[in-house]
């Protein structure tokens, strides 16, 4: 039994007193909203109305469940609008998960995005580490890596390329390297993952991989950034996060003629039907945000020659 349904038609016979009226209103035949009522009489096991020939009315039964009825479906209503409007507006709270340095740089570009749309929010939930989609009930994920959970949704929106980097005073202290073995001699950033210690160019010789010391390491790019930035170390970090301090000199590019590994820029969702709009809107713009860089980071990459991971079809 539908109850709302029938819910609805019980209110609307208490209101008309008729149930031809309520008939002729549903298009529906008389015996058949005579069972929608019968059918709530049995449900509740209880008389909701009394009939006559010239009179319907409420029984004390039928006027208690007329108010809770009324409650219901007022309830129910506001829950249709709310929602509804959420099913063609970009109106909500969208959940995106990034890494750190990334989602920096989309907090300084959201207002963008929030001022087009004055019912939409975003809340940033940033880690270095792969978060659990849906124990982290995200909407969105950056990823910056491949993905095997093939349940999640995922789309290559890009690539990152990783740059050697260095403050200028500490160039003018310790010198500027001119090939990937002399990194050897200097103090290097390193983040905590997988042979983080083992560093990888493509030069005129081929490939390189070079052994880096540090006394510095993090879990966060944010945090080498910052120590590079210090004037600590040499950092290798994503160019997409490079593009205004390489602009104003900030940080230098060493080893210009080399060529670090690139990497795909991943999104991910957890599902592809029934993306309400403001998860849409938020996915167009980061990939628009993009394709933006896309254009600046040239400036500074010269076109990669190894790629660190194949991206999927």
């Amino acid at each position: 039994m539908d109850l709302l349904a029938n819910l609805r038609i019980f209110v609307a016979v208490t209101e008309t007193r008729s149930f031809s009226a309520v008939a002729r209103r549903e298009n529906a035949s008389q015996s058949a909203i005579t069972r929608r009522i019968a059918d709530l009489e049995a449900h509740f096991g209880m008389r909701l109305l009394h009939r006559t020939t010239r009179r319907l009315s409420l029984t004390p039964d039928g006027e208690d469940l007329l108010a809770h009825a009324l409650h219901l479906l007022t309830v129910a209503e506001e829950m249709e609008d709310a929602l509804g409007s959420h099913r063609t507006a970009p109106v909500g709270l969208v959940r995106f998960g990034t890494p750190v340095g990334f989602g920096n740089y989309l907090a300084g570009h959201l207002p963008e995005l929030l001022g087009r749309h004055p019912g939409l929010s975003v809340e940033l939930v940033m880690s270095d580490e792969t978060m659990d989609m849906v124990a982290a009930r995200l909407d969105i994920a950056a990823r910056f890596r491949p993905l095997d959970d093939s349940s999640l949704v995922v789309r290559q929106i890009g690539e990152v390329g990783w740059l050697p980097v260095a403050a200028p005073a500490y160039l003018a202290r310790y010198g500027t390297p001119a090939r990937p073995e002399d990194l050897a001699a200097h103090v290097c950033l390193l983040h905590t993952s997988s042979r983080n210690d083992v560093w990888r160019f493509e030069g005129p010789r081929g490939l390189v991989e070079v052994q880096v010391r540090s006394t510095l390491s993090a879990n966060v790019v944010e945090a080498l950034y910052r120590a590079a930035l210090g004037g600590f170390g040499i950092a290798l970090l994503p160019d997409l996060e490079l593009v205004e301090d390489l602009a104003a000199g900030r940080l230098v590019r060493i080893l210009a003629g080399y060529t670090a590994p690139v990497v795909p820029v991943y999104l991910a969702t957890s599902t592809r039907r029934h993306l309400p709009p403001r998860t849409r809107v938020v996915m167009d713009f980061v990939i628009e945000l993009t394709q933006r860089l896309r254009a600046r980071v040239q400036g500074i990459r010269p076109p990669p020659r190894v790629t660190l991971w194949q991206a999927p079809l």
